[in-house]
């Protein structure tokens, strides 16, 4: 699912109310931004049930250059990493189809 499906999906929901599939993109991006900025802010962003999303670094690391088998030197990163929740995890062992 992409996130014009997840809009579709939003807008499709009555209890909402949104008038129009903008306000449902809206809704969509709102939600999204606060996940961003509650990454930026504190490194975490639990969503009980659902999952966690966390920023975690990753180490400096020596590498090597496929082209001429050099060895390379990669610099430290951050990276996003998420754990399912115990809901999620419960959906998906319903799920009828796995990638």
């Amino acid at each position: 699912m992409n996130k014009q499906e997840i809009i579709g999906k939003v807008f499709a929901n009555k209890q909402l109310g949104l008038a129009s599939r903008a306000q449902a993109a809206r809704t969509v991006d709102a939600v999204f931004d606060s996940i961003y900025a509650g990454l930026k802010e504190t490194g975490v962003v639990q969503m009980y049930g659902f999952g966690t999303f966390r920023v975690r670094n990753r180490a400096a690391r020596l590498g090597r250059n496929p082209q001429d088998g050099s060895t390379i030197k990669i610099k430290s990163t951050k990276r996003i990493s998420f754990r399912a929740g115990v809901d999620m995890v419960e959906h998906a062992k319903r799920c009828k189809k796995a990638v």
